[in-house]
C-alpha cells in the first residue's frame, strides 16, 4: 500500500474538501494519507511518500495563496526529488479559456524540474461540468494509486 502526501491549494475550500474525501476513502483501503493545507518544502524532505497535488486555480491560472509559498520555494530552491512519484488533480472553470487549470500546469512543471516522476495523466475538473469534484477525483485517484505499485 502507498504512503501519499496530498498538497492542497484551495481558495473556497473545494480542493481541500476533495483531498479530505480522498483520505477518507483511500485510508480504509490500506493507504497512508496525509493532507497538507499549508505545504512547505519540509513536507517533502525526509520521506519518499508519493505526492498528490490537489489544487484549484485562481486569478489568471495562478496557484492559490496557501500553496503559493511552497510553489515559489520549489521553483527557487529546486530540492531534488529524483524519481519521486507525483500526480495532479486540478479544479478550474473552463470559461477562463487559456488559463483553465493553470495552477496544475505550474505545479507539474515545478515538480518535474526537481526530477520527480509524473504518474498518470493530470485530472482536470471543470466547475462547469460537475458539482461534485470529489466524485471525479475519487475515481481517478483509485486508478492512480494502482499505478504507484
Amino acid at each position: 500500500m502507498a504512503s501519499i502526501r496530498i498538497l492542497t491549494g484551495s481558495v473556497y475550500g473545494g480542493a481541500l474538501l476533495t483531498a479530505r474525501h480522498l483520505k477518507q476513502v483511500l485510508e480504509p483501503m490500506g493507504h497512508q494519507i496525509t493532507v497538507i493545507e499549508e505545504a512547505t518544502l519540509g513536507d517533502i524532505q525526509g520521506n519518499d511518500d508519493a505526492l498528490l497535488v490537489c489544487t484549484s486555480t485562481t486569478g489568471e491560472g495562478e496557484v492559490p495563496g496557501n500553496l503559493l509559498p511552497f510553489y515559489l520555494d520549489l521553483r527557487d530552491q529546486l530540492p531534488q526529488q529524483p524519481g519521486r512519484p507525483f500526480g495532479v488533480i486540478v479544479l478550474g472553470d473552463s470559461s477562463y479559456g487559456d488559463t483553465f487549470c493553470g495552477a496544475g500546469d505550474l505545479m507539474e512543471e515545478a515538480l518535474l524540474e526537481t526530477g520527480a516522476r509524473k504518474v498518470g495523466e493530470t485530472l482536470r475538473i471543470d466547475a462547469l461540468e460537475t458539482m461534485e469534484p470529489e466524485a471525479d477525483a475519487l475515481t481517478w485517484a483509485k486508478q492512480w494509486v494502482n499505478q504507484l505499485q
